[in-house]
């Protein structure tokens, strides 16, 4: 499970920019929340993400509240990597192994992007690009 203070601003990294499903959304008026549980969409891949929206919560959640981070398998880390790149996502620390890459949400939240089957052969511009702050 996840916090998140922006659900629209959440859901638009989650699913238009890391490619998730939503599966299905619980309001609670009583409780002034929301649940957003998001999937793969793969076949047989019956993992989901819990995203809790609480109405009423004003400032930004501080680091170890909303987790610690998420891994997220990806077909290509390179187009994965560009796409999000070009939707304004920092890479914080860029794929230069060909395996793993860093980004975080608009939340803050750590997400881990690992290359599946493997590595791919080293590349730029991925290469030999720097770290950015923290992930």
């Amino acid at each position: 499970m996840l916090r998140v203070r922006d659900l629209d601003a959440a859901l638009k990294f989650f699913v238009d920019q890391l490619g998730l499903v939503e599966t299905r959304r619980t309001r609670n008026e009583n409780g002034r929340f929301t649940l957003v549980f998001l999937a793969s969409g793969a076949a047989g891949d019956t993992a989901e993400i819990e995203l809790t929206h609480n109405w009423d919560e004003a400032e930004p959640y501080q680091t170890g509240r909303f987790f610690g981070h998420l891994a997220l398998q990806v077909d290509d880390i390179y187009t994965a990597c560009a796409k999000l790149q070009a939707a304004g996502v920092t890479i914080l620390r860029p794929p230069r192994d060909g395996h793993m890459a860093f980004v975080k949400s608009p939340d803050l939240q750590s997400i881990e992007l690992l290359q599946k089957d493997g590595s791919l052969p080293p590349a730029e511009p991925w290469l030999s690009m720097p770290n950015t702050g923290t992930w």
